[in-house]
């Protein structure tokens, strides 16, 4: 008979193996379904036989190091029909006079500031109010979209049916000269794109990138457009949208630039907010998954639900070899050591396959990825060991969270580095 942590040790050996196969078939099938028809490239989309307005929504909070530099990007857009609401969330440095400036410069420009810190959910809500057009991309403050970003995100939205709800977009990262730089880069292909790509085969995402995203207002209307007192209103906006039976899309084309935390303060205060997030949207609308006309959403809910789980096994077995060293703990319960064997041989080859599988995949958007290849065998010592820890602790901080709690936001760490380096 197994030992209880025989079973343990089992099972945080095989789920992220599974889960890496899964993954990756998922990733293979839709590139070929997908993104080759017709042999286009991002940089060369079709025309579209109509172009409808867009307003961009550009929610700032302390951001004017960075602002003018997304803002004269988001005017490089090819999309012709578009304009841009910048909506300075009671920002404490110059940002208000940074976007007041820019308005006298750009004719499609408008901005809108607010007296206090509300939340990139509320400055959302602000704009999509102020905004007069049906479809709405949301983008965050320090970013750099592509040329042809808005122009793949609305081709989804024009020749797609009336049931598609949102369109989110392929986030690269820009800042990648420390370590932590690095391994962020294999792991937006390896984890994030992979997974969108595998969770698209089954017809539901577990989130939109807040980054980069298209709504159609009308889908907004039906669900209360966004939540302010949920910490990721990506994640919320994701499921609410789905559960209410829209269609979530993922195009890779429509590339983003983002910064990403250097430091590992910065990278578990933005993990915590992420596992936080995922935590208080299940706790608030799993009870729907319990209805039959919600069914399409379970496997994504399991995905999530059997990935919380697995942390707190991992956690459990570190505890018990911890313990093992003070007491004498009874033999189904000792863990004699938690040094990798053959298992975590095969686990770190199936790692490298599906990061080599992800470069493969993403190279035609990011020129170079190969060399970020062997940085990745860090990965699962650093990401994973955070990623369990930020679950661990958030888990219990979203089912104590009091409803109607606002979630603000706050300057996060996007990195020491050159900022500019890594746009193709």
């Amino acid at each position: 008979m197994q030992s209880i942590v025989e079973t343990l040790m089992h099972f945080a050996f095989y789920y992220p193996l599974f889960m890496a196969y899964v993954w990756m078939i998922g990733a293979i099938y839709y590139r070929f379904h997908w993104e080759t028809r017709d042999g286009k490239d991002f940089e060369h989309p079709d025309e579209l036989p109509e172009y409808p307005p867009v307003s961009v929504l550009l929610p700032c909070f302390n951001e004017s190091t960075l602002a003018e530099e997304t803002i004269f990007h988001l005017f490089e857009q090819t999309y012709p029909n578009m304009e841009v609401i910048a909506i300075n969330d009671g920002s404490s440095d110059d940002t208000g006079e940074v976007l007041d400036k820019l308005e006298q410069q750009y004719k499609k420009l408008r901005v809108i500031h607010l007296d206090s810190n509300q939340g990139k959910a509320m400055a959302m809500n602000v704009g999509a109010m102020i905004s007069e057009n049906e479809y709405l991309v949301g983008i965050d403050g320090d970013a750099v979209l592509d040329p042809h970003a808005v122009h793949w995100l609305m081709a989804h939205f024009v020749h797609g049916g009336p049931r598609l709800g949102a369109v989110t977009g392929n986030p690269r990262i820009r800042n990648r000269t420390t370590l932590l730089g690095k391994i962020q880069v294999g792991e937006f292909s390896s984890i994030i794109g992979l997974i969108k790509r595998a969770q698209r085969i089954y017809g539901r995402v577990f989130t939109v990138s807040g980054v980069v995203v298209a709504f159609r207002r009308t889908a907004l209307q039906r669900i209360g457009y966004w939540t302010t007192d949920i910490v990721t209103e990506d994640i919320d906006i994701s499921w609410r949208l789905q559960l209410d039976h829209w269609d979530v899309r993922y195009e890779p084309n429509a590339l983003c630039w983002i910064l990403m935390p250097e430091t590992i303060k910065g990278l578990w205060k933005q993990r915590l907010r992420w596992a936080q997030g995922g935590a208080e949207v299940l706790k608030r609308y799993g009870k729907q998954l319990l209805q039959w006309r919600k069914r399409r959403m379970w496997l994504v809910a399991l995905e999530y639900l059997v990935s919380v789980v697995w942390s707190y096994v991992v956690t459990s077995i570190v505890a018990l070899w911890a313990l093992g060293h003070f007491i004498d703990l009874p033999n189904y319960l000792y863990v004699e050591s938690i040094v990798p064997g053959w298992n975590g041989v095969v686990l770190g080859l199936t790692c490298l396959l599906q990061f080599a599988v992800s470069i493969a995949i993403d190279a035609r958007y990011d020129r170079g990825l190969g060399r970020y290849y062997y940085w990745m065998i860090w990965y699962p010592l650093a990401y994973w060991m955070i990623n369990t820890a930020t679950v661990v602790i958030a888990v219990p901080k979203a089912l104590l969270k009091k409803k109607g709690t606002r979630a603000t936001w706050k300057s996060p760490d996007r990195g020491v580095q050159s900022r500019g380096s890594s746009k193709r």
